[in-house]
């Protein structure tokens, strides 16, 4: 009966970062939507900034993101002229100097950049806005390209939390997903970055990998573990090569089934939490006192492009090929290619190619979505007053639930929907009832167990 119940719920739906999802955007937001959208923005807006560093050493082959790989820096260097452009081009578009109170550095490999540069893009930052004195400064960080430094240029400009990207210490997994790093190291990586001042360090992990288990898993987060990191991120493994043509190199005989991913991810969830860990949100583990664990206890975890976070600011400012911003009015997102958005950039243009503009019932529908996917839970009577409509739009909805509800994901108390704690890596299925824009059967997500 369990393994029906996976078979049938296993299916491609997004991850939720995001409503309407990156798939749904379109060309009709473009830079001069971008440029009134910022002009808007009042006086007093606190804003997070992220940057995009699309460049690696190497090819992950289990990677998702948008990166490539470089054979001369100055193709790197080059790039970070045209991130500072785009800087002082929003910063145009801003009616005054706005307090800044997250940066994050993403990528690609944001450590692939010259401590110069790395000094460089911070300083025109500072230069530009207003970072505030307790604003969270990251950076995700490959052990494989974060050398000494690195790590002083990034303690020097003020960065204070660093995501590290292990996925596993099995040296077999490492080989066959082209990550090679030893765990010595990921220690002294970790311990040169403590020394350095910068203390508050994640861990990043994958599940669902090739030569994978439950039990290897289980090893690699007590390896992880010894090295004391305040938050751990449990990611399963997205394969989708028709998005990502390099995923054709793992072999996809190798990959676990859908009940041993299941099983993966119980032990690994059930081994965090025996560690004092809290559970946040699907796929996050912070320490007792970490902001992240505060937010989820508090109510108030977000999700956003770049996962969960404690950031409520109302804007989120995207810069370099890629890059994602939001807005109150709606989303933009760059383009991809390093090439075209670097034509725009220089044109003096925003690099904008795609967004949305978002409705009311798109907003309503993003906060319902939001909480199922950082609390479990949702009660849909506040989520519509909030919004000004009535829960009754909700029925259809209500209807599709209770298959849900029949086969134990959900429970339901009126209008109040929580999952239950032993499907909680079910959630995304809970949240696509309220996907207007998902067409089932078209495989643009990965799956979702």
């Amino acid at each position: 009966m369990f393994k029906k119940l996976l078979d049938k719920y296993d299916i491609h739906l997004p991850r939720y970062t995001s409503y309407p999802t990156a798939p749904h955007f379109s060309k009709a937001v473009e830079g001069r939507t971008y440029a009134a959208w910022l002009s808007t923005l009042p006086a007093d807006v606190r804003l997070s900034l992220y940057v995009h560093i699309p460049y690696c050493m190497q090819m992950c082959w289990f990677c998702g993101c948008n990166t490539r790989i470089f054979k001369d820096y100055r193709l790197i260097s080059d790039y970070v002229d045209s991130l500072l452009s785009e800087i002082d081009l929003a910063v145009e578009h801003l009616s005054e100097r706005p307090i800044v109170q997250h940066v994050h550095f993403g990528g690609g490999s944001p450590t692939i950049l010259s401590p110069a540069d790395f000094l460089r893009t911070m300083a025109h930052l500072r230069s530009r806005f207003t970072i505030a004195s307790d604003a969270e400064i990251a950076v995700e960080v490959d052990p494989r390209t974060a050398n000494e430094a690195n790590v002083a240029a990034m303690a020097e400009s003020g960065v204070n939390r660093v995501s590290v990207g292990v996925q596993d210490f099995n040296t077999k997994v490492q080989k066959v997903i082209n990550r090679i790093q030893s765990y010595p190291l990921i220690k002294n990586l970790i311990h040169l970055l403590r020394s350095s001042g910068i203390t508050a360090i994640n861990i990043d992990l994958i599940y669902g990998l090739p030569y994978q288990t439950a039990a290897s898993v289980v090893e690699t987060i007590d390896t992880a573990v010894t090295l004391a990191p305040q938050r751990l991120a449990l990611f399963g493994y997205a394969h989708v090569p028709w998005m990502k043509k390099h995923q054709l190199l793992i072999d996809s005989t190798l990959l676990p089934s859908t009940a041993e991913r299941w099983n993966q991810y119980e032990t690994a969830h059930a081994r965090l939490k025996s560690y004092g860990y809290i559970a946040v949100g699907l796929d996050h583990y912070a320490a007792p006192h970490d902001d992240l664990a505060c937010a989820s206890r508090a109510k108030r975890l977000k999700r956003n492009f770049q996962g969960y976070t404690s950031d409520e600011s109302l804007a989120l400012v995207g810069f370099g090929a890629s890059a994602i911003g939001i807005l109150p009015q709606g989303y933009v997102i760059n383009e991809s290619g390093v090439t075209a958005y670097k034509r725009f950039i220089r044109a003096g243009m925003f690099a904008t190619c795609r967004g949305l503009v978002l409705t009311r019932e798109d907003s309503l529908r993003w906060a319902i979505i939001e909480r199922l996917m950082c609390e479990m839970a949702v009660n849909l009577d506040v989520m519509a007053a909030r919004f000004g409509f009535d829960s009754t739009r909700f029925l259809p909805e209500l209807d599709a639930l209770a298959e849900l509800e029949a086969d134990g994901i959900i429970v339901r108390a009126g209008r109040i929907i929580s999952v239950t704690q032993e499907c909680r890596p079910l959630v995304r299925a809970v949240c696509a009832v309220f996907d207007q824009y998902l067409k089932p059967g078209i495989h643009k997500h990965s799956k979702a167990v």
